[in-house]
């Protein structure tokens, strides 16, 4: 690989490609010198340093390849750090259902708290410690602990000069002869030098699949009709602008007696009486502690109190993404609990970013903003209490959280991507329990209340299909689905053979996108993409033959499974 020294030592940022105007700014441990137009080469590169995207660049790297990994913001990590989402996983997680990787990532997280926090002595001897004790996920914690963690995973290979991370680098364009990318070129988005990457294979870990239009790679987005696919619940007619809601994140904790209650956002007189219009109704205001119950589209109550205290019946929005529970930690180590906000609430429809250009991305980014601080003040000075008040002026928004300036988070946190049009499609008929169980009623192989059975199986995950509302004015889309297998077929575009999705960009529909899209699953997907590169160039084969030739599928399979990898789910 060509490079240069890296300077510094480690910390939460990492290598930025500056202009040849001067030395690197000092705002990261590894930093290098970069002249614009310089061509860096690796054996994969990785764009996109999400969950999938260090995934693949942590199993490329640890079976001996180069990686060149880039990120469009200042932290990897993707949904669990820079769009602040505490991890949505399945209830078997902490036993089976996810690579030995992504297990190892999850022990670290904890070890983390237990090294560097002062744990209670019961919760420091938890067997599964749960920092926030949220209810969304039995690990929820704060995204900058991963971004610790996930840096601590790639520093011995960026020391070794394995792995070169740029941090605030955006795919612009691409060298493509054929059916294959030769190189692909970035802008620094703070300094603006631009900088050549090149490589036998490159993989998609970006949050909108945004390599796929550069390198021609086919792709859909958003609906299909059911014509196409036969889903359930897929529409009559298809629609590629609609797609899943958006939200932008924030973090709050509550000071009682103090008064924290923000300026009052710009937009929100118009956020204060907005009533999403769907086909199938909204349950009133947008701001307010009703929402339509995902399941059912009725009108359903919902709970909140900053104490955590108990709500009835009615969820305490309050506990679901909580991030920080004091009782955790020693006393006086936190005044309250800190919480996440990504509630139906602060769901932003009205814009899709899949395709949009920057002044586009960036209207529709500041008015998510604006709703999610609009959510904040009618918390503050308007939400009921249960004493007959109005308003939590107490609650504090935590900008250290999510370490921006505004206090929200660095990216949106985006649902769904571009899809690639893949050699296989993974449908609701292989992974929805109802629609699943009409298949194989019509012929379909295997047992009814089993997912399909794939024989390219590359991993395993399962979450329950959820559509959030969409920009086509669809209300929630939420049903039961089955544990399900990843077919390598879903990883392979129909034409292009060595550019390879390892995000929410994979060989989905819109519908069955609702349950591949959640953190354990998009790691899978990277896992697999990094370790299908080692194999593809250790046997001289593209990712498409491995697939073909029934003795290199299995050779691969059991390269699989003595890395850690799960491909079938057992009992």
């Amino acid at each position: 690989m060509k490079r240069r020294s890296f300077l510094g030592s480690i910390a939460l940022t990492s290598a930025l490609v500056n202009n040849n105007e001067g030395p690197a700014a000092e705002s990261g441990p590894f930093l290098r010198e970069n002249k614009s137009k310089e061509t860096l080469s690796a054996d994969v590169v990785v764009a996109g340093a999400g969950l999938g995207g260090c995934a693949a660049a942590l199993a490329s790297l640890r079976n001996g390849l180069s990686v060149i990994l880039t990120e469009e913001t200042d932290w990897i990590g993707g949904q669990v750090s820079q769009q602040g989402v505490p991890p949505d996983e399945h209830q078997w997680i902490e036993t089976h259902g996810a690579p030995r990787a992504y297990r190892d990532f999850r022990n670290a997280v904890r070890q983390y708290y237990i090294r560097n926090y002062p744990l209670t002595a019961e919760a420091k001897s938890r067997k599964n410690l749960n920092p926030g004790d949220g209810a969304v996920s039995r690990l929820c914690h704060e995204p900058r602990v991963a971004v610790a963690v996930l840096n601590d995973m790639l520093a011995p290979y960026i020391s070794s000069g394995k792995l070169t991370l740029l941090l605030e680098h955006k795919v612009v364009s691409a060298e493509v002869k054929g059916n294959q990318a030769k190189s692909l070129e970035f802008v620094n988005t703070k300094s603006k030098a631009r900088v050549t990457l090149a490589a036998p294979y490159f993989v998609d870990a970006t949050e909108l699949g945004d390599l796929l239009p550069v390198t021609g790679t086919e792709f859909v987005t958003g609906t299909e009709a059911k014509s196409e696919t036969n889903e359930l619940h897929a529409p009559e007619k298809a629609n590629p602008d609609n797609v899943q809601a958006f939200t932008v994140c924030f973090a709050i904790d509550y000071q009682p007696g103090e008064n924290h209650v923000i300026d009052k956002p710009a937009e929100y007189d118009i956020w204060k009486n907005y009533i999403p219009k769907m086909t199938k109704p909204w349950s009133g205001k947008l701001l307010d502690l009703s929402y339509s119950n995902p399941k059912t589209l009725e009108p359903k109550e919902l709970g909140f109190h900053p104490e955590g205290i108990a709500t009835g019946d009615k969820l305490n929005l309050w506990n679901y993404r909580r991030i920080i529970s004091k009782a955790n930690f020693t006393p006086g180590t936190y005044k309250g609990d800190i919480t996440i906000v990504n509630w139906p609430q602060n769901d932003y429809f009205l814009g899709n970013l899949i395709g949009a250009n920057e002044k586009e991305f960036n209207k529709h980014f500041e008015r998510g903003k604006q709703l999610s601080l609009s959510l904040l003040y009618w918390l503050q000075t308007e939400a009921p209490r249960p004493d007959g008040g109005k308003g939590w002026p107490g609650i504090r928004l935590r900008k250290d959280i999510m370490g921006t300036e505004d206090g929200l988070a660095k990216y949106p946190y985006v649902r769904e991507s571009r899809r690639i049009k893949a050699v296989f499609t993974i449908k609701e008929e292989h992974v929805g329990a109802a629609n699943r169980e009409m298949a194989v009623a019509n012929g379909a192989p295997g047992p009814k209340d089993k997912a399909a059975e794939f024989h390219d199986s590359v991993g395993i995950g399962y979450y329950h299909i959820d559509l959030h509302p969409s920009t086509g004015g669809n209300n929630y889309i939420d049903f039961a689905s089955l544990p399900f297998q990843i077919p390598l077929g879903a990883l392979l575009p129909v034409r292009m053979e060595n550019v390879l999705p390892a995000n929410k960009n994979i060989g989905t529909t819109h519908i069955t996108n609702g349950c591949y899209r959640l953190h354990p699953v998009e790691w899978s997907i990277g896992e697999a993409v990094g370790l299908l590169v080692k194999f593809a160039i250790g046997k001289k084969v593209s990712p498409r033959v491995v697939r073909e030739r029934k003795e290199l599928l299995a050779g691969f399979q059991e390269f699989l499974k003595g890395e850690g990898v799960e491909l079938a789910w057992q009992g």
